[in-house]
């Protein structure tokens, strides 16, 4: 695929999806009975959109029951449970969920609940480990999201799907629309995401729009990482598929480099650690290195602009919404303070191995 694709636009800019109605514990336990044949015990998992429970097996087995929000177009749904199907054929030593066959040997069912709607439940493998965020922090282990990063990208390159053009505003490649909405930003921080977002526009679109795009994760957070405990340099665990969609993939190592920005006097060397290791696997172009800081800065900015905007929507859920707003804003303010040539600089010479 290459350079930009159609994509379905959304009635809403921030929120494609209209808030559900919750699904109580026991439903899920009777739906995890009934169709997969398992006596569980069921406690709810923090999501922006989906409804996830975790599922404890009788014979100890963990699982994660996913029921998708009912305003989701069922092609997105799909989109997801291929992709993981996909990725554990052309790469099994991934560490991703894998995808549970009902009783009847669906992946995906379609239930229709007492309110009424119709939703699609999937029961996958839950990724035991530490969340990464919770997790001692080393260049090792950096070097493994990169390593694990890069072979996500690896194993989507061929991965077509007609729900894989659908249009997310947390891409990357759509971030100028953030910019009638930045009023929300406080006035403080408004400057520096105004000079981020032009910067974007100059030097980041032109070269987006001659890339191929492919689908990616599209949210490597360390929300969406989890660390073998025994051996914390290692991940045990990609999860949350949710954003997925096709993208350039600088836009996707970009979002995962962004998390390792530190508040320090070297802001991105931990990020050029995953940067290096991405490449190592899966070389990046000299195009693509050059907007790789802007990308970064943009992701930042992006994070900060939608959660204020949603948490102001969804107070109730605030507090998940916002889990990743404040390291935003004081990372921003850190590289905000780095010239896009002394930062381009960094970032190549961390993939020369310099």
């Amino acid at each position: 695929m290459q350079g930009s694709s159609p994509v379905v636009a959304t009635a809403d800019p921030i929120d494609g999806l209209r808030a559900a109605s919750a699904i109580p514990e026991a439903r899920a336990e009777a739906l995890a009975a009934e169709h997969y044949g398992l006596s569980v015990a069921v406690r709810r998992l923090d999501s922006e959109r989906d409804q996830n429970f975790r599922l404890r097996a009788a014979d100890g087995r963990d699982y994660v029951l996913k029921i998708a929000n009912p305003t989701e177009d069922r092609a997105v749904t799909n989109l997801q449970t291929e992709a993981l199907r996909h990725i554990a054929a052309r790469d099994p030593t991934l560490p991703i969920p894998r995808m549970v066959p009902a009783r009847n040997g669906a992946v995906e069912l379609e239930i229709t609940f007492d309110d009424g709607s119709t939703r699609i439940v999937r029961l996958l493998s839950f990724l035991k480990g530490t969340p990464m965020h919770q997790a001692p922090q080393s260049a090792a282990l950096r070097r493994d999201v990169g390593r694990c990063a890069a072979g996500l990208a690896l194993a989507l390159r061929d991965f077509h799907h007609p729900g894989a053009n659908h249009k997310l505003l947390w891409d990357i490649q759509h971030a100028a629309e953030l910019r009638p909405l930045i009023g929300t930003v406080p006035s403080g921080q408004r400057d520096t995401v105004e000079r981020f977002l032009d910067g974007f526009a100059t030097h980041a679109v032109p070269v987006l729009a001659q890339l191929s795009i492919q689908p990616l994760h599209n949210d490597l957070n360390p929300h969406n990482i989890v660390v073998d405990p025994a051996e914390q340099a290692h991940v045990a665990g990609i999860i949350d598929f949710g954003d997925l969609t096709a993208t350039a993939r600088i836009n996707d190592l970009a979002i995962a480099a962004a998390y390792q920005v530190t508040d320090s006097d070297d802001p991105l060397a931990p990020a050029c650690e995953l940067i290096a290791a991405y490449h190592a696997v899966a070389p990046l172009e000299v195009r693509e290195r050059g907007i790789l800081f802007d990308l970064i800065a943009t992701r930042m900015v992006m994070t900060i602009v939608i959660s204020n905007i949603r948490a102001a929507r969804y107070p109730d859920n605030s507090t998940y919404i916002l889990r990743n707003n404040k390291q935003a804003s004081v990372r921003l303010a850190r590289i905000a303070a780095l010239t896009r040539e002394q930062a381009a600089r960094q970032i190549e010479r961390a993939c020369l191995g310099e």
